[in-house]
This record gives C-alpha cells, structure tokens and sequence, in this order.
C-alpha cells in the first residue's frame, strides 16, 4: 500500500453533515462530501494492507477495496474508478445508502474504528462523473438475443446492465412512470436523489438499454406475450407485499404502510401525480412502529413534514451498543444504530407491544394502546416468547401511523399467476441457479430471496446475468464475484 503506517497516524473522519434543524427544511441530501478535500486521500491512507483483506468477504458483491483505497491515497482516480466498477455496477447507490457490512468486517475494526470505505466509494464514483471516467458500458457486438426484466430495482438494473454488456437486447418494463423502483420509491430523496438515479439511468439508455414504464406486467400487459417475444424473461419485482398488523382499529383513517408515505413523499418532493391519498404529517402526532431501516426513514420524513411529535416503537429489545460476543468480528453485528434521521428528533421505545389504534367518531385515529413486554429466553429450536409487563398498558397519542415492519414475500397476483410461477414456503420465487419451473424464465432479488439490502440485490442481478448469459450462449465471459481474490490476496 501506499503509506503502511497510515492506520498509526490517522483515526477515522467522515464529511460534515448539514445542521439538522436546517436540514429538515427540505429533501435534499445534507452530507458535505464536496467539503472533505484532501481528507479522503488521509483516509484512504489508513487501509492496512492486511494479509487477508476480510472486507472482500463483507461486501455482498466481492469489492476489491484494499485496492482502491490504494489508488485513491496516490491520488489516481481513474484507477481507482476502474477497480471499483469492475464489481459494482451502482457505486452511486451504495455509497449513499449502504450499511456498509464491509466496515464490520474491516481487519482494522478489530481493535479500532474500521476504514471509511462506504464514503471512499462514494467519492470515487462522484469523482467518475465529474471527470468523464463514468461511460456507458456499450457492447462491441450484439448477439441477437433478447432479454425483457420486469422490475427496474438494483438487481434489475444490475443485471440490465451486465446483459447489455454481453451483447444482449435488454428491454426493462416498469409499473411506475419513472425507472428505479423502491430506489426512486422508496429511499428518501434526502439519502438518495432522484437525479442520482437519472444520471445513471441516462447512462444506461446510452449504452442500448431500452426501458419501457408505465408497463405493469400481469396487469396492462399479460407475461406471457413477454415469454414469446423474448428469449429470456427475468422477474426483478422485489418483494412488495408488507407485514401487516392485525390489531382491532387497523382500519381506521391515519394508518398506513410505510411505502404509502415515503413512495408519496418523493413524488411530492419531485413535482410528481401523488396518486391517491395524500399523506402528509404536518402538525400530526406520529407513531413509526417498526425500528428498521425503513421506520427511520418514516422518522426523517416526518420531520420534514413538520409533525408535532415523532415516536417510534419496536418489539424487539434494544440492540447492544458495541458488538455482542455472540457476533464476533468479522460478522456484522446486531448493534444500536443511530441513523441521520434520529439524530433530527424521535422518541424511540422498545420492547413494546402494539394492542389496539383508538380512533374518534369520526373513523380516524387518534392513540394508539401499547404495553411493555419481557423476552423470554426460547428454548432450543423454538421461538422466543414474550409477556405483557403487568400494569404497563397505556394510550399515547397518536394522529397518524406508519407500518415499517418489512416484507412478506412477492405479489403471487398478475405476473407470477399468469406464468404460473412456483414458490417456496415463504412465497418467494422458487429457483435452481436462478431459473424458475419455467424454461427461459428467470428471478433475482428480492423476489427470489425475501426483502435484503441494496447491495445484495445488485449482486443477485449481476450473479443471474451470468446465468441468463451462460443459457442463451452456453458460456459466460461475464464478471464473477471476486471470490477468488478473497483466498489469495
């Protein structure tokens, strides 16, 4: 490396975020990457060249970060812009939105704070498009082969992408009017915005992708006229269907599904058709039940709507502060985090159960009736169990509520029925090597796996490429995780 002592000089630093009282003003995005200068060279700096670099193994797509970070501490970023793209087709994304489970696996976050490689790769991609190194990815040949993806996620872009690359014809189909699913939809424009998403997108369409919106496959347009004008048909619709909570006044006006608010919110902060209710929290009393990523997500937005409180409730206890000895390095460990968003303003609560929402003569909510619960330690190959703490029942306030307690599996409706999909036992798209039951047809994401990060799903879509590209050609020359590099580096 470039400096082998820059893990003894330096400690770790991250950009400086934008006040939240004034951040909260609007949805844009509050990280002041563009003012840490020369500091990212400092921090690049402090990569130890470690034997084993444990972070390749961290990082769901195999980044080859040692190496990076090497070419961003001498100051060569096209360099390090070419390593980076090799293995991750949306470093944009990634570097704003991931819980980066490479840090946790980071040699160095043994015995002190790991290297700040999610802001590293976030500067190098930005540093790419300034300087013109980001290109589309256009092929030399075609093939002649045609590709359509349903859903336009990151493991459908991600394998959008690869496919095109290889020379396929890639037609992506999306529901919405805009490309990028729950990346446009349901990521806050205040952590990932939209002209983020564009630019790449712009990128791809360059390239020879082709994207049709305002498609919704199953319903405007049936699946099987797909199966006979494609070669190959690749199911990426992520998994939409929420975890409800059956309590009595569920039913009541102020309830909704987390993806209700923020897929509406990102509309409204791009001067995009709301469709259908609107779902505003200004001046309301709001309740987050659930402590994910998304539930903070709800948090922030509701600040910036103005609610009068923010409150947000889990059932599950409250996580460790440093990594528990069940979670031993490299793991990534179940630890207490803070997002930006909770740093703006939140009563968070846990180990709590949701009883009942009250609602006034009116048909609209107004409290919500919780009690605190005690874990039980579950017995081997059991679930634990919880009981309700006597004498703690109450009512807090409670105008409007926001459901974030993840997702179930995929719509089994429209597309999945009319190609007569098998699934597992969870709902999920059943697979073998990433094919369905049926010949020519294909799944990646969180349709086939169940609800997971950004990244995994980008490596599934560029996993499912090499799939779909060995199918249609019998051989792949497409990229593989860099698994290999995890042993002999």
């Amino acid at each position: 490396m470039g400096k082998p002592t820059g893990f003894l000089e330096h400690g770790r630093e991250l950009p400086q975020k934008i006040d939240p009282a004034e951040r909260i003003k609007n949805n844009k995005e509050f990280v002041l990457n563009e003012e840490f200068g020369d500091k990212i060279n400092t921090q690049a700096s402090r990569c130890m060249d470690c034997g084993v670099p444990f972070c390749h193994n961290g990082c769901p797509i195999g980044n080859i970060i040692p190496e990076f970070n090497d070419a961003v501490y001498r100051d060569s970023w096209e360099e390090a812009w070419n390593i980076l793209s090799t293995t991750n087709n949306f470093p944009e994304f990634t570097g704003r939105v991931c819980p980066a489970p490479c840090e946790s696996a980071c040699v160095l976050g043994i015995n002190q704070d790991p290297i700040t490689i999610c802001n590293i790769e976030k500067t190098i991609v930005e540093t790419a498009y300034r300087e013109g190194y980001a290109k589309p990815k256009t092929p030399r040949t075609r093939t002649g082969k045609t590709v359509a993806i349903i859903g336009s996620g990151p493991a459908g872009l991600a394998a959008a992408e690869q496919l095109n690359s290889a020379g396929h014809h890639v037609t992506v189909f999306e529901r919405d009017e805009k490309v990028g699913g729950l990346l446009r939809f349901g990521i806050p424009d205040f952590k990932l915005s939209m002209e983020v998403i564009d630019r790449k997108i712009n990128l791809m369409a360059e390239a020879g992708v082709e994207f049709k919106v305002n498609q919704h496959i199953g319903v405007d347009v049936n699946a099987q006229q797909l199966r006979q004008e494609f070669d190959v048909v690749l199911l990426t619709g992520g998994s939409t269907v929420p975890r409800d909570l059956p309590v009595p006044g569920r039913e009541l006006n102020g309830v909704y599904f987390a993806m209700q608010f923020l897929a509406q919110n990102n509309r409204r902060a791009n001067n995009m058709d709301l469709k259908g209710e609107e779902i505003h929290a200004a001046g309301k009393h709001v309740v987050v039940i659930g402590g994910g990523d998304t539930g903070s997500d709800c948090v922030g937005t509701s600040n910036r709507h103005g609610a009068a409180s923010v409150t947000q409730v889990e059932i599950m206890p409250i996580p460790p502060e440093k990594r528990p000895a069940n979670m031993p390095w490299p793991q990534y460990p179940m630890i207490l985090r803070t997002s930006t968003s909770h740093e703006e303003g939140v009563d968070r609560h846990w180990n709590i159960l949701t009883k009942e929402f009250i609602g006034n003569d009116k048909g609209e909510v107004t409290g919500l009736r919780i009690a605190d619960i005690v874990w039980e330690e579950a017995k081997p190959g059991e679930r634990p169990n919880f009981k309700e703490v006597e004498g703690s029942e109450r009512v807090i306030p409670c105008d409007m509520a926001f459901l974030a307690m993840g997702f179930l599996h995929p719509e089994p409706t429209g597309v999945l029925a009319q190609l007569d999909i098998a699934l597992d036992e969870r709902g999920n798209v059943a697979t073998q090597d990433f094919q369905t039951n049926q010949a020519g047809v294909f799944a990646a994401g969180d349709m086939r796996t169940g609800q997971s990060l950004v990244v995994r799903c980008i490596n599934e879509g560029r996993e499912c490429a090499r799939a779909v590209d060995q199918y249609l050609m019998g051989n792949t020359n497409l990229e593989a995780k860099a698994d290999s590099l995890m042993l002999s580096a």
